[in-house]
């Protein structure tokens, strides 16, 4: 009994030895940052910077948290937030954001983001190369305003990037925002009619990528992976009578250029020529010609009121069924 005793008391000291050495190796990483950042010539300060967590997690908290980058005139302050892994393996790692509101600030303008119970949630493998295998990122109700008034809004936040067990180059993605809403300085910059619907009854994407190679490391020492397959099961949007679908097959070759179709579906496109006209975002001169061009194509999909159209991505151009319509886009992620 005395010797398991012992046994006990040494692994509960080598315990609480390896967990004050990792709570020391987080706070370290965390202070390297900023000083990497101040080396650069950023603004980088955290008021207070505690660990907590014993025994089972390493848990730091910063709080008055401000960086500044003065050379493009970008900053934030965040009243607090917590960085927390187990103390098994460091490379789990979750983001717990403050309630309080976080200030933003371009040169164009500052935007204040607040949202209830923010977190993100970081999954590498263990390995040198510590590849990505999960990032989410969930909030409850959050909004985002300016001193003009509120930008956008939504019950709800979530956002995953996971990925797939059986290929490690592909990834899905899926986000969702309930119940999104257009806060007044946007609905007053694109002129939305009062009558307009406040809040969209749907808006949700889900897709899965193919990349080059898996996201590790590699993709802040050297260059990001970039898509070679992409499949979007569904982008979808709900806003009173308006709706709007879209799905893709696309591939993608070295030099970015995609081969294979996108399909878009749009319901009442009519209103949103009377939206977009309203908004300035179509100059007046050019509505007939847009209606005449939509009508076409809706009357060759069966119903006027609805557009279900598809691109055709090949050769670098795209074409809607044999009429070509132009060069299309490379995607390359920088």
């Amino acid at each position: 009994m005395r010797k398991l005793l012992w046994a006990v008391l040494v692994l509960l000291i080598l315990w609480c030895v390896w967990w004050a050495v990792a709570a020391f190796g987080l706070r370290t990483a965390i202070e390297t940052w900023f000083e990497d950042r101040r080396r650069f010539g950023w603004q980088a300060e955290s008021l207070s910077h505690d660990s907590t967590g014993f025994p089972l997690r390493i848990e730091s908290t910063l709080t008055d948290i401000a960086i500044a980058n003065p050379e493009r005139g970008v900053a934030v302050n965040i009243p607090h937030m917590s960085i927390s892994t187990p103390i098994w393996w460091p490379g789990d790692v979750k983001v717990t954001f403050t309630d309080a509101p976080m200030q933003f600030f371009t040169p164009q303008s500052k935007a204040s983001v607040t949202a209830a119970n923010a977190h993100t949630d970081l999954r590498l493998h263990p390995g040198t190369s510590l590849e990505l295998e999960g990032l989410t990122a969930n909030a409850g109700a959050w909004d985002i305003s300016t001193p003009d008034g509120g930008l956008y809004a939504a019950d709800r936040l979530t956002m995953q990037m996971l990925q797939s067990p059986d290929a490690p180059q592909t990834y899905t993605f899926f986000a969702m925002a309930p119940r999104f809403t257009l806060g007044s300085a946007m609905r007053n910059e694109l002129r939305v009619p009062d009558d307009w619907p406040v809040s969209f009854d749907r808006l949700e994407l889900g897709a899965s990528i193919t990349f080059d190679r898996p996201w590790d490391m590699r993709a802040l020492e050297d260059r990001a992976p970039q898509p070679r397959v992409i499949k979007l099961d569904l982008a979808e949007a709900a806003w009173g009578d308006l709706r709007l679908f879209a799905a893709a097959d696309l591939e993608v070759d070295d030099t970015g250029v995609p081969t294979g179709t996108l399909n878009l579906q749009a319901e009442n496109w009519q209103t949103m020529l009377d939206l977009a006209e309203g908004a300035g975002l179509l100059p007046s001169q050019l509505r007939t010609q847009a209606q005449e061009g939509l009508g076409l194509l809706a009357r060759m999909s069966g119903d006027p009121t609805a557009l279900d159209v598809q691109l055709n991505f090949r050769s670098g151009f795209m074409s809607v069924g044999i009429i070509p319509i132009g060069p299309a886009p490379r995607i390359i992620l920088r």
